[in-house]
């Protein structure tokens, strides 16, 4: 999004990341981002490929590494502007030819950083050195906010320790069941069947009798109490 990142300046960036402050007094910075494609001086310097003349490329080279020189310093002079903003700020080429043009030469890259504190990105570095970015801040604030994070980790400890006490008492009620059950199950079961063994099985028919009786007998006693 566009942002003013430096201080009475109507000057907008193109992007800025707003990124936590060092201290109390600045709760944020701005990371100035801004687009750049010199279209027209790349589009020379491949010409001069094209034609295979070591003149012609020479100069269509020094031709880019000044325009981009040229826009570094206008991004520094524009958007940089600590404590309010990073120190640095990216200029992001947005195709990969141009960016493998400008990073593959280190006096360039160098003089960028050391005179302007520009970092150049292309469309595949642009999201790792964000990345970067993003956690050396979260490191920067845990090591800010130590002794709170020592807390709280004192007090996670603390409830594991209870957790565990509250699951080996819950483990041993529920194994002393266990074996309260199996009791019942296996040494109460096996003594009826022991009783049990002794009894012949009754034949269909007089199975059959017994049960007549039975509802008979449960039949009277109904008659008799109504």
């Amino acid at each position: 999004m566009l942002e003013y990142t430096k201080a009475h300046s109507n000057d907008l960036v193109e992007f800025a990341v707003k990124l936590p402050g060092k201290d109390d007094n600045h709760d944020q910075v701005w990371l100035p981002i801004d687009a750049k494609f010199p279209k027209d001086i790349y589009e020379q310097l491949q010409n001069a490929y094209n034609t295979g003349d070591n003149g012609l490329i020479e100069a269509a080279q020094k031709t880019l590494d000044n325009t981009i020189r040229t826009m570094a310093k206008d991004i520094s002079e524009k958007y940089i502007d600590p404590p309010h903003t990073t120190y640095f700020g990216i200029m992001f080429l947005p195709f990969e030819g141009i960016y493998a043009e400008v990073v593959r030469k280190a006096s360039l890259l160098e003089d960028l950083q050391r005179n302007y504190k520009i970092i150049v990105t292309g469309p595949t570095t642009l999201a790792a050195i964000l990345n970067s970015l993003q956690m050396g801040f979260k490191t920067l604030a845990i090591q800010k906010r130590s002794s709170e994070v020592w807390k709280v980790l004192g007090a996670v400890k603390k409830e594991f320790e209870n957790f565990g006490g509250m699951m080996q008492k819950a483990q041993k009620n529920i194994q002393t069941g266990l074996n309260q059950l199996d009791d019942v199950m296996s040494k109460r079961t096996k003594a009826i069947q022991r009783q049990l063994r002794g009894v012949e099985a009754l034949s269909e028919i007089d199975a059959s009798l017994v049960l007549t009786e039975i509802a008979d007998s449960a039949l009277y006693e109904d008659e008799e109490v109504s």
